[in-house]
């Protein structure tokens, strides 16, 4: 049985049977049914000024915030953006249905396909099925691990960069819209009236305080501020088609900024990210510190828009009485070419991260060898000039075992996995991994199919130097 409706659309499920079956989008119109917007945001850390942040003002989604729900404890169920996009178009972890390798299915050679289950379908089937004028716009990023069929997902994509022209104005009139708007984010050029200080910016311990990374802060502040801008062009667009007061409207980024230890990983810069939701029927001015997962953006979209959630989503409304959950499951797999498997466990105290790995190194050959900030902490590792928190990532091996106390270690550098202490905190994470292993048939677990190792070699050939690219290298 699926979780509760919120009253709103348990009110508007009920008139549809009135009417008999669920209301056409004609018949039901636009004041009784929300339209919805989700500002899907690429590689970006919640340094916004609801965040706490005063670097740079965002008063754009500051003012969402001000009048919506805040979330502080939002995980993305992978560190990467395929994997993460897959997740929450099926509101299930990509582990579950096997599309948790990034950049999988891509037709590079015979047989590397992903197909979902009979009967398993995307979230936006599912509201175009419910009568919604579904949308992609923004951002060219339909990246899925999985065989999809952009007909069946979309009405309308557009690609345009002008945020000032929406697609929504092309639906039938009286049709609820669904407009995923994607927004580059940490990849933005960071340009802007003004420009970040890097001489102002302090980094995390983990990083060694060098005019590189500096520069790395400093940039993505800028990002942060143009991505703010870029919303401001949303709302205004919605306020100019009176269309405000009747969206709801989702603000997330896929997972944390491009520096290592962030994107890409499970700690919290890399999975923890800023979800902000407004608009009407939900609170104002609202601060979440409860745990929610990526794949719960999903179901609560299509429990706000009335639409069944269905079984094949592992997602929950975050807005139904009664929501909880005791711990959200994160997890890392291959990433382009480098094969990895790590699982995390985030509980209301504790982060928990278990290496399957431990025979490679924290920084395998990845895709951003060769830039400034990798290079450079590469030659202070080799000179010595890392100290023991900011040497951890460039230990040949990696421990099986990280537990860190967010409370007291919000930047994850004090492992207390081997503190007796800890013996039993840690055994109950280990617990819950397991048991969601299990539980889940975590498709991790499994070697990845010879077709999709071919599929990177081909892409990949000479970066990719796992040892089980070997067996099918030609």
């Amino acid at each position: 049985m699926r979780r509760q409706l919120p009253l709103y659309s348990l009110l508007l499920g009920i008139c549809n049977l009135l009417v008999g079956g669920f209301a056409s989008a004609d018949e039901t119109g636009d004041a009784e049914r929300p339209n919805i917007v989700w500002i899907f945001v690429e590689d970006m850390n919640d340094w916004y000024g609801c965040y706490g942040h005063d670097v740079v003002e965002t008063p754009n989604v500051d003012a969402l915030a001000e009048r919506g729900v805040r979330f502080t404890r939002a995980y993305m169920p992978a560190g990467v953006c395929s994997a993460t996009r897959s997740a929450i178009s099926l509101g299930a972890m990509q582990t579950s249905y096997g599309v948790h390798n990034h950049r999988s299915s891509r037709n590079r050679v015979p047989g590397e396909v992903n197909h979902l289950p009979e009967g398993v379908k995307s979230v936006y089937e599912h509201l175009r099925n419910g009568g919604y004028y579904v949308i992609s716009q923004g951002m060219n990023k339909d990246d899925f691990n999985y065989q999809w069929n952009p007909a069946k997902f979309y009405d309308e994509r557009n690609y345009s960069k002008n945020l000032a022209a929406p697609s929504w104005r092309n639906r039938k009139e009286g049709q609820p819209f669904f407009a995923q708007i994607q927004l580059r984010g940490g990849k933005n050029s960071g340009k802007w009236s003004g420009k970040t200080d890097p001489a102002d910016m302090k980094v995390a311990p983990y990083y060694p305080d060098v005019p590189v990374y500096r520069e790395e802060y400093a940039h993505h502040y800028d990002c942060v501020k143009q991505t703010d801008n870029e919303v401001g062009q949303i709302l205004d667009a919605l306020k100019v088609d009176d269309l405000l007061e009747n969206t709801i409207i989702f603000f997330w980024t896929d997972h944390g900024m491009r520096l290592p230890r962030h994107k890409q990983w499970l700690y919290e810069g890399g999975v923890r990210v800023p979800l902000v939701v407004a608009g009407p029927g939900l609170p104002h001015v609202k601060v979440r510190d409860d745990l929610v997962s990526g794949i719960d953006i999903s179901a609560t979209t299509l429990a706000l828009a009335g639409v069944e959630i269905p079984d094949s989503m592992e997602g929950m409304d975050m807005f139904a009485d009664g929501f909880h959950r005791d711990h959200v499951i994160c997890a890392r797999d291959r990433c382009d070419y480098t094969i990895d498997r790590v699982r995390a466990v985030k509980t209301e105290r504790y982060s928990y991260l278990r290496n399957f790995l431990t025979d490679r190194p924290f920084m395998q050959p990845q895709y951003r060898d060769g830039r400034p900030a990798i290079e450079v902490a590469r030659k202070m590792h080799k000179n010595g000039e890392l100290d023991g928190v900011q040497a951890f990532i460039w230990n040949k091996t990696r421990v099986p075992e990280e537990l860190y106390d967010l409370e007291n270690d919000p930047h994850e550098i004090h492992n207390l996995a081997d503190d007796p202490k800890y013996a039993k905190v840690l055994q109950e994470h280990r617990d819950i991994l397991n048991a969601w292993i299990e539980e889940t048939d975590d498709k991790g677990q499994y070697p990845e199919s010879a077709a999709s190792l071919r599929g990177v070699l081909k892409q990949w050939s000479k970066q990719a130097v796992n040892p089980e690219y070997e067996k099918v290298r030609e």
